[in-house]
């Protein structure tokens, strides 16, 4: 048996921490002296511990941990799919910080030149163009931010599914059209749309006119950068909004792990001030 001095000095962990991780029934003394209270461990109980910090070194919560340990399913079934879970969360975060260190780099090159870290607007095209009517068939909800990956992939394929069903010709790539002005608690008022060439019962008209429109080529993180340069256009030349904003996904997102293969065109509804 090892007391909890010499357990914390092998395992590298602290006997306030050992404390707490036996409040929160993570790893329990083998042992304790009813005397006088002191903790003992037992040697098997390291692996245990080292299992821990190894869990810890991949970003488990101590909740997540404690449920692994915990758990009445096969042991290594179990863990299998947990580390799998957790492997597919790092590569993710490992791609935005790439994505993040590499703008870092531009921004540097580009202040190294004299020039602004904003001058990066400069280089995003605004044309002016008049969109005709289309047909949608269309779902409307409020979703918030979080929810938007998912809402994409359950709203479309359910308009799929009508459009199927109907016997319906779809004649352009799928949109989603933001009708709210800001974002609320319960999410922005948004509308998944995919145009067809029919005008029936459960289609709808939308006449969005003259829009500023803009090509994007890459991440979804640039969007904003783009709705800024749309409003500072409009400004300039006389313009206000007219209408909701709306994306079309060139490219389905849902189709692609690359975020440089993404294109998405940008509408700004506009009307002479």
């Amino acid at each position: 048996m090892l007391s909890i001095g010499e357990f914390s000095k092998i395992c590298k962990v602290s006997t306030k921490t050992l404390r707490y991780y036996d409040e929160i029934g993570l790893i329990k003394p083998s042992k304790i002296n009813p005397e006088n209270n002191y903790r003992y461990y037992s040697i098997e109980q390291l692996e245990t511990m080292l299992f821990i910090n190894r869990l810890k070194q991949y970003n488990f919560s101590l909740e997540e941990i404690r449920t692994i340990i915990t758990s009445e399913e096969i042991p290594n079934e179990k863990l299998c799919l947990e580390l799998y879970k957790k492997k597919k969360k790092l590569e993710k975060q490992i791609q935005i910080y790439s994505q993040i260190t590499e703008r870092l780099n531009k921004d540097i090159a580009v202040l190294k030149q004299g020039k602004s870290i904003m001058s990066y607007l400069n280089k995003i095209n605004v044309q002016l163009v008049e969109v005709p009517v289309m047909y949608l068939v269309s779902i409307r909800k409020m979703v918030c931010k979080f929810e938007m990956e998912e809402q994409y992939a359950c709203c479309f394929n359910s308009i799929l599914r009508k459009i199927q069903y109907d016997k319906l010709t779809v004649n352009a790539p799928p949109m989603v059209l933001f009708h709210g002005d800001e974002f609320t608690p319960f999410g922005l008022d948004t509308e998944f749309a995919i145009p067809v060439e029919q005008f029936v019962t459960g289609t709808r008209d939308f006449c969005p006119g003259l829009c500023l429109k803009t090509t994007l080529h890459g991440g979804y993180s640039n969007l904003t950068s783009v709705y800024t340069k749309q409003c500072e256009w409009a400004e300039q030349n006389g313009y206000e909004n007219n209408g909701p904003l709306y994306e079309v996904y060139i490219t389905d997102p849902t189709q692609t792990s690359n975020e440089d293969d993404l294109v998405t065109e940008i509408y700004y509804p506009v009307k002479k001030k």
